[in-house]
């Protein structure tokens, strides 16, 4: 559970950097300048999209045996690590709604973060390790890691980081990652449920070659 929770925190955290949802961090920091409710918008969205994305990733891995899914779960880290080389724009302004910086902040966070990298990589996490709190906590704390100083500090804190030194350590650190998985999966990968693909049978008398014990009350 540690070493899942860890993990998605580094990968979350480093890839979130320069991500476009932190640079929404940095749009709406300078239309509201109000820390707490962004931040708390911030944290409601990460948390609703990562369990929906974590669920979706746990699910995903009971369909596939264990064999084809560190493939696919290494591959897809390998991806992500390329992906982070491209550096992320922002489509256009937020919609900024009446109901205040919260509700507007949950809502463009959350759809901005739909189809994103640290999103995928949360359904790639929850594939890989069978703890699915200790992913949804860790890509949660990575994301905050990155985008609470990005509303503290705003766009000032883009210019006090060489992004593209960022990008290159968040690619060799996804595609490492990728590269462990597949070559060494150990037990880090989901277990198949009983009765479904990939699941051994388990231990049964009635298997070929097994032996019961004779019951004294039939003698």
């Amino acid at each position: 559970m540690l070493s899942a929770f860890l993990t998605s925190t580094l990968l979350v955290a480093i890839a979130e950097t320069g991500d476009k949802t932190q640079l929404l961090s940095f749009v709406l920091a300078a239309k509201f300048r109000r820390f707490w409710p962004l931040v708390l918008g911030i944290l409601a969205a990460t948390i609703a999209n990562h369990a929906l994305a974590g669920s979706v990733g746990a699910w995903a891995a009971g369909l596939v045996r264990p064999d084809v899914l560190r493939w696919v779960v290494g591959l897809a880290f390998v991806g992500f690590g390329l992906w982070t080389l491209k550096p992320d724009t922002l489509d256009g302004e937020p919609t900024l709604h009446a109901s205040g910086a919260f509700v507007t902040t949950f809502i463009a966070f959350f759809i901005a973060e739909m189809g994103d990298k640290t999103q995928l990589a949360t359904i790639t996490l929850a594939a890989r390790y069978p703890s699915l709190v200790a992913v949804v906590v860790g890509t949660t704390v990575g994301m905050m890691l990155a985008n609470v100083p990005a509303v503290w500090l705003g766009e000032a804190l883009a210019h006090r980081i060489n992004m593209k030194v960022v990008r290159w350590i968040a690619a060799a650190l996804f595609v490492a990652f990728g590269v462990v998985t597949i070559l060494l999966p150990g037990d880090l990968l989901q277990s198949p449920e009983p009765g479904s693909p990939g699941a051994e049978p388990g231990p049964s008398s009635s298997r070929p070659g097994a032996t019961q014990r004779e019951d004294p009350g039939d003698r």
